[in-house]
């Protein structure tokens, strides 16, 4: 770029110049903003997700033990988390030949909601004795 002398004798740079410098920080400027809101929102999306995989497991693990478990729905509100909790059994297909099973397996499907919006849903299969009371 050039630079033009002034009246009094010093350098510096002209207005026109100082603008296009002006805009280019401006414009580098507002990408590392882009960038930062990105990484934020992405980091927030992630902790919401952290909290509620805490929260599914808290409710997995307190299920009643195997010879309990009873088919039927479950639901409740756990830190502001509303859950509900499906037991059902599964349809499986047993060979005609096989002997009696001694274990029928239960569908358990987790559903929670948090109260910001994100939901996830979990489905794991528990094995009951098929003698349970």
């Amino acid at each position: 770029m050039s630079r033009k002398s002034c009246s009094n004798g010093t350098r510096g740079f002209t207005l026109i110049e100082a603008l296009v410098a002006l805009a280019i920080v401006a414009s580098v400027l507002g990408s590392i903003g882009g960038v930062i809101a990105t990484t934020v929102k992405g980091t927030r999306g992630i902790d919401q997700r952290l909290e509620l995989s805490g929260i599914a497991e808290t409710l997995v693990a307190a299920l009643p033990a195997r010879t309990l478990l009873k088919p039927g729905r479950q639901s409740g509100e756990l830190a502001g988390h509303r859950w509900r909790i499906d037991v059902s059994p599964m349809n499986v297909a047993v060979a005609s030949d096989a002997p009696t099973q001694r274990f029928v397996p239960l569908a358990v499907t987790l559903r929670l909601q948090s109260p910001g919006g994100p939901a996830m849903q979990v489905t794991t299969v528990r094995l009951v004795p098929r003698d349970a009371p």
